[in-house]
């Protein structure tokens, strides 16, 4: 139960008014002689469903100020990488592998690497060498993956679907606007890969 400071008679005449605290609340009502209040918010932009997915124009914004959900738009992007947002120092990038395909061994000198799994299964591995991956992890929904400069690594999905991820670049990796429709696309455009 709460403590209801101040309730009834002071300092409101009505019995039916308290102060109580309110979790969990999405938005805020909308008082007014609207016959619809959903229909008026929606049309106002004032509300938004939190059960839908909201699909973005999957493109890079780089070097202008960005938000997005994250998970919608890792979930929405169907490419082997496109790069969501490529700034001086960072760079984000979506990621979708196909099941039983890789990323692919690589490594970046000069990179740390920070990958987010949103949707699916896999496996990380990383080590000083290619030839020796000494460490290994599963990885799933919300698991993420820290990759130190100069790691060789390589993630693999295990899964029935595509693993989705999303990647962090400091500083950026691949150049402005980038989009590797496929793993040969990418493999084609980059010499870092085995």
């Amino acid at each position: 139960m709460y403590y209801v400071p101040y309730s009834y008679p002071y300092p409101y005449s009505n019995p039916y008014y308290y102060n109580v605290p309110t979790y969990n609340v999405y938005r805020h009502p909308i008082y007014g002689g609207y016959q619809n209040e959903l229909d008026y918010a929606n049309q106002y932009g004032y509300w938004q469903s939190f059960n839908t997915a909201r699909n973005i124009d999957i493109k890079d914004y780089g070097k202008e100020p960005f938000v997005v959900n994250i998970d919608d738009a890792t979930q929405q992007n169907n490419t082997f990488r496109t790069a969501l947002w490529t700034g001086e120092h960072l760079q984000v990038t979506l990621m979708s592998i196909n099941v039983g395909e890789d990323i692919g061994l690589e490594n970046h000198p000069n990179t740390d690497q920070f990958l987010r799994v949103e949707a699916g299964e896999g496996i990380v591995q990383m080590g000083d060498t290619q030839d020796n991956l000494t460490f290994q992890a599963q990885v799933s929904d919300d698991f993420a993956i820290m990759i130190p400069a100069g790691k060789w690594h390589n993630v693999t999905n295990t899964g029935n679907t595509p693993l989705k991820l999303y990647s962090i670049y400091a500083p950026a990796e691949h150049p402005f606007g980038t989009v590797h429709r496929t793993k040969a696309e990418a493999m084609a455009a980059e010499g870092n890969h085995d």
